[in-house]
């Protein structure tokens, strides 16, 4: 065994969702579930295929985030993950009606920060075993943060003033 560290290239910081399902009809169902729940949903989809061809599916609405997607699915390289990249909606917009596909067995990460994927190699293949996402934390937020924490969150909508 073997355990690898891939670092999702994403050079302009873009929202990305990583996840893990099990089914060919994934890259359809995902397909319509972004685009039914969020109206001008820009994104790039890639889903490794864990038995049969064994290919690199994909799927999107934009060329550069599908290229994208699947340059970071070909350097993961693990049967039955998918990588979304995502542009004009927030993994917190998607999240919920991904979850809803019947082929999604768990999503592994959702985030804007440098990722890192923690990849297992044997001899039957590799697998995700976890990921690294952003940077450790430097303290405890004081009262301060709080309330912009808080000023944050409504500013942009997400909380009623």
């Amino acid at each position: 065994m073997d355990i690898q560290v891939v670092s999702v290239q994403n050079p302009d910081n873009l929202n990305l969702i990583l996840g893990q399902s099990h089914f060919i009809k994934t890259v359809e169902d995902m397909h319509e579930a972004l685009v039914q729940t969020v109206p001008n949903i820009e994104f790039g989809l890639a889903f490794c295929e864990a038995s049969g061809p064994r290919l690199i599916r994909y799927s999107g609405t934009d060329k550069d985030m599908i290229d994208l997607a699947q340059q970071n699915a070909k350097a993961i390289g693990c049967g039955h993950s998918f990588i979304i990249f995502l542009k004009n909606a927030f993994p917190i917009n998607v999240l919920p009606v991904l979850r809803q596909v019947p082929e999604v067995c768990r999503i592994i990460a959702a985030t804007a920060n440098p990722l890192q994927v923690l990849v297992v190699k044997t001899d039957l293949g590799r697998s995700i075993v976890g990921v690294v996402d952003g940077e450790s934390p430097l303290g405890i937020e004081t009262e301060e943060d709080i309330e912009t924490r808080k000023k944050f969150l409504r500013q942009i909508g997400y909380k009623a003033e």
